[in-house]
């Protein structure tokens, strides 16, 4: 979708990747921490288009960054625990550290506009 916004596809982008590779894993971590993983990437992306109504966005974004660290930790535990390979641990990385920024951009921007 062209009128997307750039974290909305970045994020759908990632679950695309990444879902496919976590229902692979081992069945002691796929139900642990792979469904949590899963869970945090479709609830992440559902507030970023709940976000994108909304008019006071601030409410929804701020704590989204929250929700990205924890990602980041349970991908370390994924690399950790040998579940995943370092070029895709190192790639999952990128792509959430993608989607940081673009937060990061987008609660700055609505907190100009609230001080404005």
């Amino acid at each position: 979708m062209s009128s997307e916004l750039p974290i909305i596809q970045k994020t759908y982008d990632l679950i695309c990747w990444y879902v496919p590779i976590l229902n692979r894993l081992p069945r002691d971590h796929k139900f642990m921490l792979g469904n949590r993983i899963i869970t945090n990437l479709y609830e992440l992306l559902e507030a970023l288009i709940q976000a994108r109504y909304q008019a006071n966005k601030l409410d929804r974004l701020e704590p989204l960054n929250a929700q990205l660290d924890l990602l980041r930790y349970q991908t370390r535990l994924l690399h950790d625990f040998n579940l995943i390979k370092t070029d895709r641990y190192e790639y999952a990385g990128q792509l959430i550290n993608a989607i940081g920024s673009e937060l990061g951009g987008w609660i700055k921007h609505q907190r100009r506009q609230v001080t404005a």
